[in-house]
């Protein structure tokens, strides 16, 4: 097994990710709401990637009245761009990202029993898919790469 290239960061949890995703959105420019914060502070309390419709139930049960997906749609659609979140293409789903800060591709390997998602680095693999886009003339390249088995877990 070849080692992973990968780079160093801060993983933050709990009132320090909020704080740095927080810090992070206002460095890019956007207003931190009390309802961005809101739906930020659902997703990051999943364990697991969470739909738009799980977390608008969340904000809704918090706020005493309904929320709905489509706002947190948008919201959520704003954290992936600002690099708050991460989308896990295959389930439709979302989870905070530990390190706002940092801007670097996600490998996602997905737990088919339980849902987990564990997101790992490794510069040298995006980075090949990458440059071999751009040979094929593509431009504005964000790698998606999911992988899909059973965690550590379920597996054992």
């Amino acid at each position: 097994m070849t080692a992973m290239h990968q780079h160093h960061h801060h993983e933050h949890s709990g009132e320090s990710l909020v704080d740095a995703a927080q810090r992070a959105l206002v460095d890019a420019g956007e207003q931190w709401t009390d309802m961005r914060a809101e739906v930020f502070q659902v997703l990051a309390a999943q364990d697991r990637p969470a739909s738009a419709y799980d977390i608008a139930e969340g904000v809704s049960n918090a706020r005493g009245k309904r929320v709905a997906a489509n706002s947190v749609y948008r919201i959520l659609d704003l954290f992936v761009k600002a690099n708050l979140a991460r989308r896990v293409e295959s389930a439709n789903a979302y989870i905070a990202n530990p390190h706002p800060g940092c801007r670097h591709d996600c490998i996602f390997l997905i737990c088919d029993a339980c849902g987990q998602a564990l997101h790992i680095d490794d510069d040298r693999l995006t980075g090949a898919l990458v440059s071999a886009a751009k040979q094929a003339g593509f431009a504005d390249i964000r790698p998606v790469v999911e992988l899909r088995g059973l965690c550590a877990a379920c597996s054992g």
